[in-house]
């Protein structure tokens, strides 16, 4: 199957109904609240394409990204689940051309800096001083409810996204509404060094941590274990080795495997724990 044609499979299966996929799954409607799922894991929430499992303190947006989700699959697994029991949906016309919404920046709230800047020194034992160069920069802040926000910029700088970790009250994390995912990611360093080889992580806690770890390597988030964001393509170069660090879980393996299938010249390094952070934390 060509790129386009695969591009355009997933485009066409990510706009199934999320309530469709769920019912398939087996899970069943809340009988008072009709946005809340009952799985055998957990209780999920929907509001249009965004879902949110309460349980583990994921969500995540689109029919495949929710697939792999309940099933434990990686990509080229819920493309085959989704082709197979809903072999005949198409997207209605409205769904196709309807505009994604903008990307909202989440606005700081300054006072809240102490609260993530302890959870991330003291819970994720991510280097202050390194903390402080993002910080200082505009690409991590503090927002209203005391999350971490980490900007996702375009190859271009543009911000496009916001990864949000949450940082009182348990480890939620998800991501600003209308982010743009496929069209950015947040980079340690800040500048790209065009001659250090790239590492390729889950998450902006990760890279950080992934950075901390091997210095002399640029370390990105693709916000997520994914196989193939837009401007992945946009870094290959001759002579520059890419990794592949996504975590040492079952998401993990199956998304890096999905990701060396499409690029083969990506090399894999897992971590020797389940993530970066972990080995940080573990050896500080």
């Amino acid at each position: 199957m060509s790129s386009g044609s695969w591009r355009e499979r997933a485009d066409r299966l990510r706009l199934i109904p999320l309530e469709s996929v769920l019912r398939t799954f087996g899970a069943q409607p809340d009988r008072c609240d009709p946005s809340k799922w009952h799985t055998a894991d957990g209780v999920l929430s929907v509001k249009g394409v965004k879902y949110m499992d309460w349980k583990r303190g994921i969500g995540g947006g689109g029919a495949i990204d929710l697939a792999m989700h309940l099933h434990h699959f990686g990509f080229p697994e819920a493309l085959q689940w989704l082709q197979h029991h809903f072999p005949t949906f198409q997207a209605r016309p409205s769904d196709l051309s309807s505009p994604n919404p903008p990307f909202l920046i989440p606005l700081p709230h300054p006072a809240n800096l102490p609260l993530i800047q302890d959870y991330l020194t003291g819970q994720r034992r991510l280097p202050i001083d390194l903390l402080g160069t993002f910080i200082r920069s505009g690409a991590l802040y503090a927002d209203a409810k005391a999350n971490a926000v980490f900007l996702l910029r375009a190859p271009d700088g543009q911000p496009v996204g916001a990864e949000l970790r949450g940082t009182t009250g348990g480890s939620w994390h998800g991501m600003a509404p209308g982010s743009r995912k496929n069209d950015g990611f947040f980079s340690v360093p800040l500048a790209p060094i065009d001659s250090w080889p790239i590492i390729l992580c889950e998450s902006a806690i990760d890279a950080i941590s992934c950075f901390s770890l091997h210095p002399g390597y640029r370390c990105l988030s693709t916000a997520g274990a994914r196989p193939d964001p837009r401007w992945l393509r946009q870094l290959f170069r001759p002579g520059l080795n890419i990794y592949c660090g996504f975590d040492a879980d079952a998401t993990g393996e199956a998304m890096a495997h999905s990701m060396i299938s499409l690029h083969p010249s990506i090399l894999r390094l897992r971590p020797r724990l389940h993530d970066w952070n972990d080995i940080l934390a573990s050896s500080t």
